[in-house]
């Protein structure tokens, strides 16, 4: 339910498909993947976003300060939420 996981990305340039596959093996599935990309926002490819989707998972992507502020808007939801924080 509550977890702190080492997730091994430095940059926005170090997401790919392999280092999202961590957060589609987590119990239980998450609804939302929240990304924190650094000082500012970064696109991810869109067949990132694609493949996790079609996981039912949802991407929201954002500078890491919002980032945080949507998780833990979304954990007092009560949402089955994950964030992947990069720091500014």
């Amino acid at each position: 339910p509550r977890s702190i996981l080492q997730w091994n990305v430095g940059s926005h340039r170090d997401i790919s498909l392999e280092s999202l596959s961590l957060f589609r093996l987590l119990e239980p599935q998450i609804e939302i993947l929240v990304l924190g990309t650094g000082d500012r926002v970064e696109r991810l490819h869109p067949a990132m976003v694609k493949q996790m989707r079609e996981c039912g998972i949802a991407v929201e992507v954002q500078d890491t300060a919002n980032a945080c502020a949507t998780f833990n808007f979304l954990m007092n939801e009560r949402r089955v939420v994950a964030a992947g924080l990069i720091p500014p």
